[in-house]
């Protein structure tokens, strides 16, 4: 009972920053402005709850358990969007298509673009660890870490016995509906899969039954109306679930571990800012002026880095290609749905990366070797099918990773306390390397609407 006052006080305070942010809406401030306020104050209001408290106090304990009620159940309703949003898109982005013939040239110029520049980043990745010689670096093992390596041991079990072959048979839906609810680790590239083959198939009926491919278009455009709705409804929580979460992250960080791995937090967004700067220059080649992008991409990419969900950026992505860098309807889709689960620059490229060069010197591998590097490149690459895009994905690919190249994964465990603040910008490159994807794809087609992308007023926000 002691600790009651103190816990509803904190519930108190927390509820009427939330109804601060409700009063900057209801003033119309810009919905990116809303979320970086919650985000700031968030971390703000952790931190001063850990120094108030301490670490580990009941009363801290208590109030983020009431306080998650907001944060987590923010997540799950990204996490019930997910499924419905990837088919949606995949399928839609087939009712767009002008041209049967373009089908195999969007396709293959987005995978190439998506794991071409995930081979990218692992190598920055990779030379960044060698820049901050942290190969073979050892960091501090806590209660914490002690738990989570326990937990990644059991996951790994799942996988550790497939081969890469076994893992890309695994990719395929047996029971689609089980992929829809997310059984699996790879259940969003089974619904990717499932869904590009009903998009195939609706071009088949197209050219036979056209009355039956009208129903069917109708009833997707139908359906890509509902799901956008839903979409809004749970875009307009953001504000609070960020406020949410930072809250959580900051009020049970050990602050202690986040000094020791400072060092790592700080390599890592050395490399997703160089990774990003190529990201620029790659569109600069494809004429794009870097600054246009930047400020057109802002709103999506803002949203990706305070939610941690390139998932729940999908319908922003798509809109911010399509109406304000002037991507065609279907490349648009294509690009932000395959990349939510292959070639995830940041999650899948750099990190599974990083985490593999600091690993392999203490099992004794020689790590600089030429030969390796290309190994761990391409395994990354080949590993980036499949990482879901909301948060976890990266650990997944982390395992993966890892387990293919015989290496330990408690490394993934003992950063723990450092991998929220580091999956905001991963996400961020995430989204961004979608968007490239797109970008590319659509000037390469010579589809890219220059008189979109060069218009200042053609911008996307949230609302």
């Amino acid at each position: 009972m002691t600790h009651l006052l103190p816990t509803v006080s904190v519930i108190i305070v927390f509820l009427a920053i939330m109804a601060v942010l409700y009063r900057m809406k209801a003033k119309h401030v810009k919905f990116s402005k809303r979320v970086f306020i919650a985000l700031g104050i968030g971390l703000v209001f952790g931190i001063v709850l850990q120094f108030i408290f301490g670490n580990g106090n009941p009363v801290i304990t208590n109030s983020i358990d009431w306080i998650s009620i907001v944060g987590n159940g923010y997540v799950a309703f990204l996490q019930m969007l997910i499924m419905p949003l990837i088919f949606i898109s995949i399928v839609g982005a087939f009712t767009k298509l002008t041209s049967n013939k373009n089908l195999g040239k969007i396709s293959f110029s987005v995978l190439g673009t998506l794991i071409g520049t995930t081979a990218i980043a692992a190598l920055i990745g990779i030379l960044v660890v060698f820049l901050f010689n942290l190969d073979g670096a050892t960091f501090t093992k806590g209660a914490a870490e002690t738990a989570r390596i326990a937990e990644l041991t059991q996951r790994q079990d799942m996988v550790k016995d497939l081969t890469i072959p076994q893992q890309i048979v695994s990719f395929i839906p047996r029971n689609i509906f089980a992929d829809l609810a997310g059984s699996r680790e790879t259940s969003t590239i089974a619904v990717v899969i499932f869904s590009a083959l009903v998009g195939i198939a609706y071009l088949g009926m197209k050219k036979k039954e056209t009355k039956e491919a009208e129903f069917f278009l109708n009833l997707i455009q139908a359906l890509d109306r509902l799901v956008m709705q839903l979409v809004k409804i749970v875009l307009r929580l953001t504000p609070y679930g960020i406020l949410a979460l930072m809250t959580k992250m900051s009020a049970t960080s050990d602050l202690a571990a986040i000094i020791d791995l400072g060092k790592f937090v700080v390599a890592s967004y050395v490399a997703i800012i160089t990774m990003f700067i190529i990201h620029l220059l790659i569109l600069l080649v494809n004429r794009v002026n870097p600054i246009t992008y930047l400020k057109k991409a802002f709103p999506v990419l803002s949203f990706a880095f305070s939610s941690r969900s390139s998932a729940g950026a999908l319908p922003l992505n798509i809109e911010t290609q399509r109406k304000a860098l002037g991507v065609d309807d279907a490349t648009a889709n294509f690009a932000a749905s395959f990349g939510l689960s292959i070639g995830q620059n940041g999650c899948a490229g750099i990190y599974p990366a990083m985490l593999a060069a600091i690993v392999a010197p203490t099992v004794g591998i020689d790590v600089h070797s030429i030969s390796y590097i290309i190994v761990i490149i391409a395994v990354v690459s080949i590993s980036s099918f499949g990482v879901a895009g909301v948060g976890g994905g990266a650990t997944f690919a982390s395992l993966i990773v890892l387990g293919s190249l015989n290496l330990p994964v408690e490394i993934v465990g003992l950063v723990i306390s450092v991998e929220p603040l580091i999956d905001m910008g991963r996400t961020a490159l995430n989204v961004s390397g979608s968007m490239l994807a797109g970008v590319t794809t659509s000037r390469h087609l010579k589809e890219l609407d220059d008189s979109v992308l060069n218009d200042p007023n053609a911008v996307v926000d949230a609302h």
